[in-house]
């Protein structure tokens, strides 16, 4: 099966089709820099991680272009406040930013451009959408004529009518059409500000992704991104500049990802429900947030909580056991001429979800499945002595690694991965490691002298704080239930 992608444009799945063979132009809207980035910003952002690494792993050359917004009235407004440099904010919540993408392990796009680095290119568009009748200059700021562009709305599939009822015009701003939105704006007193034709200034939110994409890509790109808050406005009023100024279709495909909600509320500071990457960190493994994201359609809303978290966390846990296990069973073993389909069937239902719209909920239960085949394999009798037993583990354990990569998942230490997993769970559980070890001491020496009921007490009770024992011909161990 070819890829298949959802487009928003379109409101159906449809071919993935380059507009040149072979190669991928992507932009995706990236932060406004004035605070640190909460799970919402998580989510979208791996979403596009994995939408990029897939991609290059299907053997397309890919350009990948992620911006920051680092000159707005959020930023302004938070360095007054703090009183400092606006330009300062912005450098610090830059920082801040890679940081926590880094954290949550994510692919560093081809370019991450800035809008302050694209004023020129910014004040060019201006001009020709003003040359053209689609734009006007009123006491120093530039406005788009919305009502010249027949499209306006294609994305969003809004009605014009309802909407321009509701339209007002704020005080300060001197525009034609209340539905009309700003290109350009005359700086204020105290502003960041570059001079223009009308004075100076600063660029509007939505003109910067005009002239940052088609500067990096072309007039007309493969694949233009982001979270679906972003639909309307400023993902339509994109299409209308672009659309307008260079005469060609401005991205060919148009994806967006879901809402993240938590305890099933919309998150929102006032709620009290609002948590930043740097707090969720803290307490979770940055996998087990990757994780988390990826067990759900990208366009699919996500319930965030701490059991959703806890639920992830065990859920990475097993293949990290059976990582382990596959390791520990093959080691030693030589190779052999024994061939193993087992990889390859298991790639090629891998592939076919990620090519029906990046479905990595069904990716990973696929995945799920190589490490539930690898666990029965080691189980049988013998296995060290069967080389095709052998065969089929090793190669379904490269091949549980290699599509992991593909996703980011996977990249640890299965034993240093379990063993602060396993920390981590029983600091929640309020038990120590010295205490299980004296419980499955005593269990012990209550099997040495034949009482069987004291030792089933003793794993009933370990049970009951959440702790299970594995016996086997080694000896006993533990893991969090």
């Amino acid at each position: 099966m070819s890829l298949r992608i959802y487009n928003t444009l379109s409101g159906k799945k449809e071919e993935f089709q380059p507009l040149v063979p072979g190669k991928v132009g992507m932009y995706v809207c990236g932060v406004t820099v004035y605070d640190y980035c909460h799970i919402g910003h998580a989510r979208a952002n791996i979403v596009f991680d994995i939408i990029f690494r897939y991609l290059h792993f299907a053997g397309y050359d890919v350009t990948y272009v992620r911006n920051y917004t680092d000159v707005d009235d959020k930023i302004i407004n938070r360095a007054n406040e703090r009183g400092i440099d606006s330009k300062e904010l912005a450098e610090e919540f830059i920082r801040a930013f890679d940081e926590d993408m880094e954290t949550l392990g994510l692919a560093k796009p081809t370019y991450e451009p800035r809008a302050t680095e694209y004023i020129d290119e910014i004040i060019v568009i201006c001009n020709i959408l003003i040359d053209k009748g689609m734009a006007y200059a009123s006491g120093g700021d530039v406005y788009y004529r919305v009502d010249k562009f027949n499209d306006y709305l294609k994305l969003s599939k809004r009605n014009m009518e309802e909407m321009q009822a509701g339209a007002r015009i704020a005080p300060g701003e001197q525009k034609e059409n209340p539905m009309d939105f700003a290109l350009w704006k005359a700086a204020k007193p105290g502003e960041p500000s570059w001079e223009s034709p009308w004075g100076p200034g600063r660029p509007g939110w939505h003109i910067e992704c005009s002239a940052m994409s088609s500067s990096l890509l072309g007039d007309s790109f493969d694949i233009h991104g982001g979270g679906r808050d972003l639909i309307f406005p400023h993902h339509e009023n994109e299409i209308a500049q672009s659309e307008a100024a260079n005469e060609k279709p401005f991205a060919k495909y148009w994806v967006h990802n879901g809402f993240v909600n938590v305890n099933q509320e919309k998150m929102s500071k006032s709620l009290g429900n609002f948590f930043t990457i740097r707090d969720i960190v803290n307490t979770f493994d940055p996998e087990v947030v990757r994780f988390f994201i990826l067990t759900a359609h990208y366009r699919s809303p996500i319930d965030f909580s701490d059991g959703n978290l806890e639920d992830a966390a065990s859920g990475l846990s097993r293949f990290y056991e059976a990582l382990q296990a596959a390791a520990e069973a093959v080691e030693g073993c030589p190779e052999n001429d024994v061939a193993s389909e087992l990889g390859a069937q298991l790639e090629a239902k891998f592939r076919e979800a990620m090519d029906d719209d990046f479905n990595t909920a069904l990716a990973i239960g696929h995945l799920f499945e190589g490490a539930r085949t690898m666990n029965r394999l080691i189980g049988e009798k013998k296995f060290r002595k069967k080389a095709d037993l052998v065969a089929n583990v090793r190669d379904l354990h490269r091949t549980v690694l290699k599509l992991g990569e593909v996703i980011g998942l996977f990249g640890s230490d299965p034993h240093s991965w379990l063993e602060t997993f396993k920390l981590a769970g029983l600091s929640s559980l309020g038990i120590t490691v010295e205490e299980i070890e004296s419980q499955i001491t005593e269990r012990l020496q209550a099997r040495k002298d034949k009482d069987f009921a004291r030792s089933d007490e003793i794993r009933d009770e370990l049970e009951v704080r959440g702790i299970m024992l594995l016996d086997s011909r080694e000896g006993t161990t533990w893991k969090l239930k």
